[in-house]
């Protein structure tokens, strides 16, 4: 069930995503940044191509075996190709994805409760600060893992099966990216934060698988942070909300991060 949930969750993002005025505008512009980004970082990549071919390999002269070279060439590219959207991935969730994220995030959760759920006024210079520290191990974690499951898999017969394994844990850590928006936003310590990953891996798995298709990931990427929020506030937030009373912090100390304030 955690996994049906977390597609669904995605689904009602996307749909709510595109459905609401001010998120479709933050979502498009986040979708055209990150293609932006993308496409940047894969020209400046695959601009070395060649000189990368040179290094691993000098393009042999026999016709047979010229046919291996062009292999080893396509999956040289493919492989850079991977590393760009890494590249980018990192680059545009540091310097401005993450204010969008969050943002869009803002909105939903002002939607659903009416207000949103902080500690005391923190000044926008210290909450940018804050943010991008929150976003540095978000993002590097599930790339460094991901690196290395991969690179196990190409000294070992398991290479076929750790492929898979990294696939999900970049649709885990991805998804956690966004539904550790709301928590981070509250300030709950990162440690609290992780344990409750820890604790929802199908969800997140979940959420995360629909990040996995091609293309069509830039999609479901760029409105995530709606789907993350909604799943956050139904589990956390409105449970505790009576009929009548304000939106008000669920304590969540054991089974999900703590709320220590509201704004």
């Amino acid at each position: 069930m955690g996994i049906f949930n977390g597609l669904l969750y995605q689904f009602r993002g996307l749909r709510l995503g595109l459905r609401t005025g001010k998120l479709f505008v933050w979502g498009a512009v986040r979708f055209v940044l990150a293609l932006a980004v993308m496409a940047l970082m894969t020209t400046l990549i695959l601009t070395q191509h060649r000189e990368i071919m040179e290094l691993l390999w000098t393009k042999p002269e026999s016709p047979w075996i010229v046919w291996l070279w062009m292999l080893v060439s396509w999956l040289i590219s493919l492989l850079l190709v991977v590393v760009a959207a890494f590249l980018s991935y990192i680059l545009s969730q540091i310097f401005f994805s993450v204010l969008i994220m969050d943002h869009m995030s803002r909105i939903t959760e002002r939607m659903v409760l009416g207000s949103v759920i902080e500690p005391a006024k923190t000044p926008p210079m210290a909450r940018f600060v804050y943010l991008i520290k929150q976003e540095v191990p978000r993002a590097f974690i599930p790339i460094l893992l991901s690196l290395l499951i991969l690179f196990i898999g190409w000294l070992t017969p398991l290479g076929p099966a750790l492929a898979v394994v990294s696939s999900a844990v970049a649709a885990v850590f991805v998804a956690w990216d966004n539904t550790d928006l709301t928590p981070a936003r509250r300030f709950v310590p990162f440690r609290e934060r992780w344990r409750w990953l820890m604790k929802n891996l199908f969800f997140h798995l979940g959420f995360g698988l629909p990040f996995l298709i091609p293309v069509l990931n830039i999609l479901f990427i760029s409105f995530a942070p709606v789907g993350a929020t909604l799943y956050f506030i139904d589990r956390y937030d409105l449970p505790k909300k009576r009929p009548g009373d304000r939106a008000s912090p669920r304590d969540t100390s054991n089974d999900g991060p703590s709320n220590p304030g509201q704004g």
